[in-house]
C-alpha cells in the first residue's frame, strides 16, 4: 500500500467472537461494534445474501421455500465455510460503517479443542473477508481476560465459558492454559433438550427461537426460590393444529438436567487434573462462569453445591470473550505470547 506509517493512524484493527449462536466485533478504540446472532439468510435461487444476524434469525423457521436461514458455525466452529465467509465479510463492513477499502488486522476467538483444519478454516474466511492478518486466541483464555481475571500471575483462576455451541473449562496461570477442556455441549444444547423434552411429555412440536424464550424465562438449573410457568404455542402432533400449553419450572429443569450435568462434569474434571498448587488458589478464587449459558438462572448455584467452592458470574457475559480478544489489539507483546498458531 506504500502508505504504513499513514495508515496506522486510522486504526481498524479488530477483535472478533465468532461464536456458534452470536458473533461479537470489538473495533480498537471504539469498543464492541458489532453483536448479532450468527444467522445468514440465502436466496436459494441465485445464492444471493438476504440478511445477516439480527434480521435473519428474524426468519429463523418462517422462511418462504427459496430463502433458507443458514447458521454457519456448529459447536463453535465453521460448518459452512461459503456462509461464514459472507457474514464475516458483512460484520466486518459493517464494524467499518460500511468502508470496504480496509485491510484490518484481526484476532478472532476460537475452542480450546478445535483441530489444524478448522483453525485453517477460520483463518482462510477471516482472509477471504479481506484481513491483512489474522490471529487466534483460545476462548477459554480471553473470557478469563474479558472477566478480568489476573492471567499474567503466577496463581490459578479458573473460567467456565459455557457459549451456544462449546462450553470450555480452563485453568490458567502465567498468561498460559494450564488444562482445558472443551465440552461441545452449551447453550444450543440446551434448547434441543426442551424441544425434545415438550415433544415427549406434551406431544408439541416448538420452533429453536421458542425454546430459547422457554430456556431464558423459566430455565433453571437449581430449584427457583418462587415457582415459575409459561404459556407456549406450537403445533400438537395428534392433532396437527396448533396449540397452547403451559409449562413449569421443574419440567424445564427436568428437560436440562442431562446437558447441566455434562457441563459440571467437565468442570469437575478439571478440577481433578489440576496440579495441587493451583488447585489451592482456585480454593480461594473460585471459579468465575461466563458466556451466555451462563446466565441460566441458579446455575452459579448449582456448581456450587458441586464443588464446594466460590462461583462468581462475570459481569458482562456475553462480551467476557471479544472484550479479552479486544483488550490484545493493545497488547501486542502478550498477544504474541498466548496466540496459537
Amino acid at each position: 500500500m506504500g502508505f504504513g506509517s499513514l495508515s496506522s493512524f486510522f486504526s481498524t484493527d479488530l477483535a472478533i467472537d465468532l461464536g456458534t449462536a452470536n458473533t461479537v466485533v470489538f473495533a480498537k478504540g471504539k469498543g464492541i461494534v458489532v453483536n448479532e446472532p450468527s444467522i445468514v439468510a440465502v436466496n436459494k435461487g441465485n445464492g444471493k445474501v438476504e440478511a445477516v444476524g439480527r434480521e435473519a434469525k428474524e426468519m429463523l423457521g418462517r422462511t418462504p421455500g427459496n430463502i433458507v436461514a443458514i447458521k454457519p458455525m456448529k459447536d463453535g466452529v465453521i460448518a459452512d465455510f461459503d456462509v461464514t465467509e459472507k457474514m464475516l465479510t458483512y460484520f466486518i463492513k459493517k464494524a467499518h460503517n460500511g468502508n470496504v477499502w480496509m485491510r484490518p488486522r484481526i484476532i478472532i476467538g476460537v475452542p480450546s479443542e478445535i483441530t489444524q483444519v478448522e483453525k485453517r478454516a477460520v483463518k482462510d474466511a477471516a482472509y477471504r473477508a479481506k484481513a491483512s492478518e489474522v490471529f487466534l486466541l483460545e476462548e477459554a483464555m480471553a473470557a478469563a481476560i474479558g472477566a478480568g481475571l489476573p492471567i499474567t500471575e503466577p496463581a490459578g483462576s479458573m473460567v467456565v465459558d459455557i457459549g451456544g455451541g462449546t462450553t470450555d473449562v480452563a485453568v490458567i496461570s502465567l498468561s498460559g492454559i494450564v488444562y482445558s477442556k472443551a465440552v461441545r455441549v452449551a447453550g444450543n444444547e440446551m434448547d434441543e433438550a426442551i424441544t425434545q423434552y415438550i415433544r415427549k411429555h406434551h406431544n408439541l412440536l416448538i420452533g429453536e427461537r421458542t425454546a430459547e424464550q422457554i430456556k431464558m424465562d423459566i430455565g433453571s438449573a437449581f430449584p427457583l426460590d418462587h415457582r415459575a410457568t409459561m404459556e407456549i404455542k406450537g403445533r400438537h402432533l395428534i392433532e396437527g393444529v396448533p396449540k397452547t400449553i403451559t409449562v413449569s419450572d421443574e419440567e424445564i429443569r427436568e428437560a436440562l438436567a442431562e446437558t447441566i450435568d455434562v457441563i459440571v462434569d467437565a468442570v469437575r474434571v478439571a478440577l481433578e487434573r489440576t496440579p495441587p498448587e493451583l488447585s489451592a488458589d482456585i480454593v480461594d478464587r473460585g471459579i468465575v462462569v461466563t458466556g451466555g449459558g451462563s446466565l441460566l438462572k441458579n446455575l452459579d448455584k448449582r456448581l456450587r453445591q458441586e464443588t464446594g467452592l466460590p462461583v462468581t458470574n462475570a459481569e458482562d457475559p456475553l462480551s467476557s470473550v471479544v472484550l479479552g480478544v479486544g483488550r490484545m489489539l493493545d497488547e501486542f507483546e502478550l498477544l504474541r505470547k498466548v496466540a496459537i498458531d
